[in-house]
């Protein structure tokens, strides 16, 4: 990567990772929506959400877990959930939980593999790192809510996430530009969890 492909990426796509910081905390903040909860009950499930899976992500490659260093990551957490709470029920449409979970998946995968890969790990690694990044959060967002975690349903969601993580891989390995790279990744994973959420697509289940 040239000098300026790479502090252009540096500059950029940081705010791939607030964005997806700030739809999955909304994501979050909706699954307490949906349960009728209390402001403190949204800024928990907002924060726990948007960080959850960049958290696990840096652990696990060693980086400083980015929250604890970087004040963005909670403020937009809490300011995601005090709008979320303010508006009233009926502007959200049934399934918006959904569709920012879907964006934020997408977003979030490309930026942790991304990361990985800044931080020495091996293609495939870094591809897991992003389903990672991209996942966690929802599956601790289920666990805390009361539902069946995402990972135990047929849905397709990680499958998702590791179209977006594992493109973004290997367009990089294959020597293309970051950016473009990131946004082809990214949009590719939003769409196939974009057409398994107006379709209804699911992964078969094992069968006897």
């Amino acid at each position: 990567m040239q000098l300026p492909d790479l502090m252009m990426a540096r500059s950029v796509l940081p705010l791939l990772d607030i964005a997806g910081i700030a739809i999955f905390a909304v994501s979050g903040a909706l699954a307490a929506a949906r349960r009728g909860q209390t402001i403190v009950t949204f800024l928990f499930f907002a924060a726990v959400t948007g960080t959850g899976g960049g958290t696990l992500r840096d652990l696990l490659i060693g980086a400083p877990v980015f929250w604890i260093y970087d004040n963005r990551a909670l403020a937009v957490c809490l300011v995601a959930a005090l709008a979320v709470w303010l508006t009233p029920r009926r502007v959200w449409p049934v399934n918006a939980l959904e569709w920012f979970d879907g964006a934020g998946l997408a977003a979030y995968a490309v930026f942790g593999s991304w990361k990985a890969l800044a931080y020495g790990v091996p293609p495939l690694g870094a591809a897991m790192m992003g389903v990672v990044t991209a996942c966690m959060g929802g599956v601790i967002r289920d666990v805390l809510a009361g539902e069946p975690s995402i990972l135990l349903r047929p849905e397709i969601y990680v499958t998702a996430a590791a179209l977006a993580s594992g493109l973004f891989v290997l367009l990089m390995m294959a020597g293309a530009p970051v950016l473009p790279a990131a946004g082809i990744a990214a949009a590719a994973g939003f769409a196939l969890r974009a057409f398994a959420i107006t379709r209804g697509l699911a992964l078969p289940a094992y069968r006897d």
